[in-house]
């Protein structure tokens, strides 16, 4: 397989056949973000993906699902999606479900009828950073979003009949923003009603505009425990009806997997423990956290 640079992929998407069909991330502004810095994004060519859907094929049925790499290969036109997906189909046949990186831009530049398309093609799944509901927090992160747009991708990909996997960002708020961070996240989850949410904890990346924006003392992060509380209202002040909640990231000081609202209570007796008692012994340790 043909890969530029480094690959990341969902840590749900761990046993997957990687497929890279995009370098790097079209919109690559992130503060936060510097997985794709050092690549320009272009499309790979067409006859590259082709042979490692042929190399995949030689290799056999070793795995049942497929992710597109790289940061946001829905960007990519419809048409050429489509193209790849039919070779997947053809030359793959045992890969059971696709999934891809996807926003607001990219979503939101498709039509209903083009992602039902896709999905009918095998496209199974969409991961979506949104990291906050907080316009004023996605506007100092550069993300490129708004509130409002990612409850409109959420509402597209459903009438498609795409899983919609959610990631947001503990802490990115950062001591200013933390309470309405987490309050108009939680919000705005609830009008999204994903099937999938994922929490990450914000790690401050040196060389980042955040980075930067902490040397300047225009974002302090929020402390561990501050942390925790965003989560702790999140699922509180959440209104789901099916959703598989996680907080099992590597950068998670706090490991979490619940069906909500199933697990409701549950969940929030065990935060309020935590955060009651302040112990740090209860967290998982600096050196044993990642990105």
């Amino acid at each position: 397989m043909d890969y530029v640079g480094k690959i990341f992929r969902p840590p749900s998407e761990a046993r997957s056949l990687l497929l890279q069909v995009t370098v790097g991330c079209s919109h690559n502004k992130c503060a936060y973000c510097d997985m794709y810095r050092d690549k320009k994004f272009r499309p790979k060519p067409p006859e590259q993906v082709t042979n490692d859907i042929l190399f995949a094929a030689k290799q056999g049925p070793v795995n049942r699902r497929m992710f597109l790499c790289d940061g946001d290969a829905l960007i990519l036109p419809t048409r050429k999606l489509l193209a790849i997906l039919s070779q997947v189909r053809e030359h793959l046949p045992w890969i059971e479900r696709v999934g891809v990186y996807g926003d607001t831009r990219s979503v939101g530049r498709k039509s209903v009828d083009e992602l039902t398309q896709l999905r009918e093609a095998g496209l199974g799944i969409v991961y979506h950073g949104m990291e906050s509901g907080d316009d004023e927090t996605l506007l100092a992160i550069d993300k490129g979003g708004t509130r409002a747009e990612s409850v409109d991708t959420a509402g597209k990909l459903r009438e498609a009949g795409i899983v919609h996997s959610v990631m947001v960002l503990l802490g990115v708020g950062g001591t200013k923003r933390s309470s309405e961070h987490a309050r108009n996240t939680a919000s705005a989850l609830s009008l999204m009603q994903p099937g999938y949410v994922g929490a990450l904890t914000t790690t401050v990346v040196p060389g980042t505009p955040l980075a930067a924006a902490q040397a300047r003392g225009d974002f302090v992060l929020p402390g561990k425990f501050a942390m925790i509380q965003e989560l702790r209202t999140i699922v509180a002040e959440s209104d789901f009806t099916a959703t598989r909640f996680s907080a099992n990231h590597a950068s998670n000081y706090l490991p979490i997997r619940a069906e909500l609202p199933r697990d409701k209570a549950a969940v929030i007796e065990a935060l309020d423990e935590i955060i009651g008692n302040a112990d740090e012994r209860m967290l998982k340790p600096e050196a044993l956290r990642g990105l």
